[in-house]
């Protein structure tokens, strides 16, 4: 039986971003069900599987896993070779911790720049909170691929070479300082455009553009709802 991935709009879920674009990368087969975080019946769809009554939820068999981070660690498990995480000790324990500081951490960049895949990339002012945050963002980034990306038999563009779990949790973030015209350094630039060369990438954007739903909570710019 194959895998399922239960996901919310793929226009504004950064949490359902994250493992499916892992599985994708990775090639680990999987079925996928889209729900709109708005819908009606999303409660009682969603809360039989999760224990949180959130997307994203990963259904193996009788086995069921919710939280992006908790996903991403039971597929490191079940497929070992995928390397959603590096195989080097200091290099591995440095991805689960850049990786966890992602899942609990940036607020006031999340609240300020909802992931929006379809708005059109216009610059929005950084509050002095959110602009902290973008900072450390990018000396993590920067760090993480000087340390661990830049090494000769596993250099990459990703944060550790090739594209692991810790990249996945990072991409959402992509997305909004792309959307939003957020200015970062060289470094963290050619990143991001590494992140947005993936055919998975592209994959996740063009199903996102086209979907009907409209969350008013994640439009900026609302009444007006942008479309690139």
């Amino acid at each position: 039986m194959a895998l399922k991935l239960i996901i919310g709009n793929k226009n504004y879920s950064s949490w359902s971003f994250r493992p499916w674009i892992a599985m994708k990368v990775a090639g680990i087969a999987f079925e996928e069900t889209v729900i709109s975080l708005d819908a009606e019946n999303f409660k009682a769809h969603v809360g039989s599987v999760s224990g949180t009554g959130k997307v994203p939820v990963l259904i193996d068999n009788d086995v069921q896993v919710w939280e992006s981070l908790a996903i991403l660690e039971y597929l490191a498990e079940k497929f070992p070779n995928a390397g959603l995480w590096p195989a080097d000790t200091a290099a591995r324990a440095h991805a689960r911790g850049v990786a966890n500081e992602m899942h609990t951490g940036f607020l006031p960049l999340r609240r300020l720049l909802p992931m929006n895949m379809w708005r059109p990339v216009i610059k929005r002012e950084l509050t002095p909170e959110a602009a902290v945050n973008v900072a450390r963002i990018e000396a993590i980034w920067n760090d993480c691929r000087a340390r661990f990306g830049q090494k000769a038999n596993k250099a990459g563009p990703f944060l550790f070479g090739r594209f692991g779990a810790a990249d996945a949790m990072y991409a959402p973030v992509v997305a909004r300082l792309h959307t939003y015209a957020v200015a970062v350094g060289a470094g963290a630039r050619a990143y991001m455009d590494a992140m947005m060369a993936l055919p998975a990438w592209r994959e996740w954007h063009d199903a996102a553009v086209k979907e009907p739903w409209i969350l008013a909570a994640d439009e900026v710019d609302w009444p007006t709802v942008l479309k690139a």
